[in-house]
């Protein structure tokens, strides 16, 4: 008989800030399967891809829009795709009359799926200020963002998230 195919599986992990390398790397494909061997052996089960993204990242089912996952602690799992199953080889058919049938059953394909990936982004600090205290000066000084700045109250009417990052220490979102 034939080994079933490798899982697809989103892990959430600590280690990581952004869903950059989901951007680049979209279409994971796990291994197949081995063929069963002879003398009534199985064949090997597929290897399982692991995929890992920042903690805070939910996990939709793109056609459907519905829920997988909100992956909020470090190791929280989903299964996305699983495997098919093996196939049956011809040992599974032998009878009594004919102990090596010329025939089996293929395995069944694995599924497919399309995801959708949304990274719940808390920042680590929140800078509150009277308006035109230079709050919005201070975040583009310190950062990359670049938000609206004018010598008027109220010029940002919604929150600019910045991201610090200071020698070895590890890098920080504040708005």
């Amino acid at each position: 008989n034939g080994g079933k195919g490798g899982d697809i599986v989103i892990i959430a992990s600590s280690d990581l800030n952004t869903l950059i390398d989901q951007k680049y790397h979209r279409h994971y494909i796990a291994d197949r399967g081995a063929h069963g061997e002879g003398k009534d052996m199985y064949g090997r089960g597929g290897e399982d891809v692991f995929i890992k993204v920042p903690l805070g990242t939910i996990v939709y089912d793109f056609e459907s829009n519905t829920l997988l996952a909100d992956l909020i602690q470090e190791g929280d799992r989903v299964v996305v795709a699983r495997g098919g199953r093996g196939g049956l080889g011809n040992a599974a058919f032998a009878t009594s009359v004919n102990r090596a049938p010329k025939f089996a059953q293929p395995g069944e394909k694995g599924e497919r799926r399309w995801v959708l990936l949304e990274l719940k982004l808390l920042a680590d600090v929140g800078i509150i200020g009277l308006p035109n205290a230079g709050k919005s000066t201070f975040i583009s000084c310190v950062s990359a963002a670049r938000p609206k700045i004018a010598d008027y109250p109220f010029t940002t009417t919604s929150p600019n998230l910045g991201v610090l990052s200071y020698g070895r220490y590890k890098s920080f979102a504040f708005e």
